[in-house]
C-alpha cells in the first residue's frame, strides 16, 4: 500500500489525489416535484452511497430525468430537500453542488478542438493554463483519447464524442457524476463499448455516479443499485440480483429481466394460491412427452447460443417465451410441454404485490 492509501487517500489516475471527504453521498428526504398542478414526482426518499454507481430505470414518462435534474438543481424541488455529505443543498445553485451532468445530447462546440472542448469548463473557471493542459492530458488517457486531441467534434464517431463530453466533466473533479441517458444516439455496437468504458471509468475514479436509462439491460449489466421508478414512484431499489431474484411488485417482475418474466393468472395461477404468479423464461423447463402446462410453439427466435421460443399456453392470453438451447429441434405448431423450476415461481395477491 503506498502513503497516500495508507493515510486515507486513493492515488487518482488524474494525477492528483482524491480524499475521501471529497466523494459525494447524496440523500433525498421527501422530494416532490409539481409543474403547476401536475404531480410529477409525488414523495422521494432515497439514499446514495459515496462511490456508489446507482441507476434510476423506467418506462418513458416515470419520473428518472425529472429526479436526476431536481439532484443537479435545473429543476427546483417543490417539496422535501437534497443533502450532499449530509448538508442541505436544496437550494443551491447547480453551479455549486460540485457535480457534472453528461447528457444525450454531446452539447460540444464545434468550432473547437477535443482539447479545448474538455479544457472548457476550466478555462472558464480562470484555472492557469499549464493546470489545464496537465488536467487534459489526464482526462484524454483515461479516455483514450490522447491521439485525438487536435481534431474537432466533427472528425470524430458518435462514441469518441460521447467520451469527449465526458472528459469535460471529468476534468471538474465533480463529487459526482450524473449521467442522463448518455448513451442513446449510439448504434447497438457502440452503445456496448460505451457502456463499458463507462463501467471502467467508475472503477478507476470511484466516485460516486447517477445514471439514467430506459434501458432494463444496462441497468442490470452497470449498477451497483437500481431505482425502479413508475409514474414517478420508486418502486423498489437494490441490487441487480435482488431485483431479478425477488421483484416486490408486478411492475418490477416484468420490469426487470430480458426476456421479460411470463405471468400466468386464473386456474394455473390459483394452483399456487396466488391471483398471478410469473416465472422468467429461463425458468422454465420444456419437454416434448410430459409437463405441467400444455402448448403450441409459435414464433422462434433463433439467436446461436439461446433460442428464444414462444408458446401459446392453453388458458392463457398471452404466449410464455420459454429460453432453451440454441439448437433445439421444434418447429411452428408443436404441441409441447412445459414446467416451471417451482424454487423459482414467484406469487403476486390481487393488488400485484409480491407473496413471500
Amino acid at each position: 500500500m503506498g502513503d497516500s492509501e495508507a493515510n486515507g487517500e486513493r492515488a487518482d489516475p488524474r494525477g492528483s489525489q482524491i480524499r475521501e471527504k471529497d466523494m459525494g453521498s447524496i440523500n433525498l428526504v421527501g422530494v416532490s416535484k409539481s409543474f403547476g398542478d401536475v404531480l410529477v414526482i409525488p414523495s422521494v426518499d432515497l439514499e446514495v452511497n459515496e462511490g456508489e454507481f446507482v441507476v434510476f430505470v423506467g418506462p418513458s414518462g416515470s419520473g428518472k430525468s425529472t429526479l436526476l435534474r431536481l439532484i443537479a438543481g435545473l429543476e427546483e424541488v417543490s417539496k422535501g430537500r437534497i443533502e450532499f455529505n449530509g448538508q442541505d443543498m436544496t437550494n443551491l445553485a447547480p453551479a455549486k453542488r460540485g457535480l457534472a451532468m453528461v447528457f444525450q445530447s454531446y452539447a460540444l462546440y464545434p468550432h473547437m478542438s477535443v482539447r479545448e472542448n474538455i479544457g472548457f469548463p476550466l478555462k472558464m473557471a480562470g484555472m492557469p493554463k499549464s493546470e489545464i493542459a496537465s488536467k487534459v492530458q489526464e482526462a484524454a488517457k483515461i479516455l483514450n483519447l490522447s491521439e485525438y486531441l487536435e481534431r474537432k467534434p466533427r472528425q470524430l464517431s458518435g462514441g469518441q464524442r460521447q467520451r469527449v463530453a465526458i472528459g469535460r466533466a471529468i476534468v471538474r473533479q465533480p463529487k459526482a457524476f450524473l449521467f442522463d441517458e448518455p448513451l442513446s444516439n449510439l448504434d447497438a455496437a457502440l452503445r456496448i463499448n460505451m457502456r463499458l468504458e463507462i463501467m471502467e471509468l467508475h472503477q478507476q475514479l470511484k466516485t460516486t455516479m447517477i445514471y439514467v436509462t430506459h434501458d432494463q439491460v444496462e441497468a442490470m449489466t452497470m449498477a451497483d443499485k437500481i431505482v425502479v421508478l413508475d409514474q414517478g414512484n420508486i418502486e423498489q431499489v437494490g441490487s441487480p440480483l435482488e431485483l431479478y431474484r425477488a421483484p416486490d411488485n408486478l411492475f418490477v417482475a416484468g420490469f426487470i429481466g430480458a426476456p421479460k418474466m411470463n405471468f400466468l393468472t386464473g386456474g394455473e395461477a390459483s394452483r399456487y394460491n396466488a391471483t398471478t404468479i410469473g416465472v422468467r423464461p429461463e425458468h422454465v423447463q420444456i419437454s416434448t412427452s410430459s409437463g405441467l402446462w400444455t402448448g403450441k410453439v409459435g414464433v422462434s427466435e433463433h439467436l446461436g447460443s439461446d433460442t428464444f421460443l414462444h408458446v401459446n399456453v392453453e388458458g392463457q392470453q398471452s404466449p410464455l417465451t420459454v429460453r432453451t438451447d440454441g439448437e433445439v429441434q421444434l418447429n411452428y405448431g408443436d404441441t409441447v410441454y412445459l414446467s416451471p423450476e417451482e424454487d423459482k415461481v414467484h406469487k403476486f395477491d390481487n393488488n400485484g404485490k409480491a407473496i413471500r
